[in-house]
């Protein structure tokens, strides 16, 4: 079981970056440009924050039924802290990316009450650009490339 959640984990975070890169690069293009909010912006965003949660519930659902998990009860935080491996996997890759999917759902939440164009498409830009970035520096890209 814990193979292939972690298969479908690996394959969805293909999904939630091709989109989340689409809606960075369609927001900041839009923004710069001076075009207006389309229904299109709107679905592109809320479909990014509908991935990344899927994905979010898929990671939280691997992190418990891994069996890293039991080395917080061998090794205690402190040597979980001291080995990089098992601190990427146990602390810094579940954290860092339950805050970017935080991000995209307050960007998100933000741009709605917007009344016009250019501080919706700004507002998405800046909270979605931050989550990728988040997303891009906590991925295990050894394991996930191989």
């Amino acid at each position: 079981m814990y193979e292939v959640i972690q298969s479908l984990h690996s394959y969805w975070a293909y999904l939630v970056l091709v989109i989340l890169i689409i809606a960075v690069v369609n927001a900041v293009a839009k923004s710069v440009g001076g075009k207006e909010y389309s229904a299109k912006d709107f679905r592109i965003s809320l479909f990014t924050l509908i991935v990344s949660h899927i994905q979010l519930l898929i990671g939280l659902i691997l992190y418990f039924v891994s069996p890293r998990l039991a080395l917080f009860g061998e090794l205690g935080m402190g040597g979980v802290m001291k080995d990089a491996v098992n601190r990427l996997y146990l602390v810094e890759h579940p954290m860092v990316n339950i805050i970017a999917v935080a991000l995209i759902t307050i960007g998100y939440s933000k741009h709605k009450k917007k009344l016009t164009s250019a501080p919706k498409l700004k507002t998405i830009a800046i909270f979605y650009t931050i989550a990728l970035v988040l997303f891009l520096s906590r991925i295990p890209w050894n394991a996930w490339l191989s």
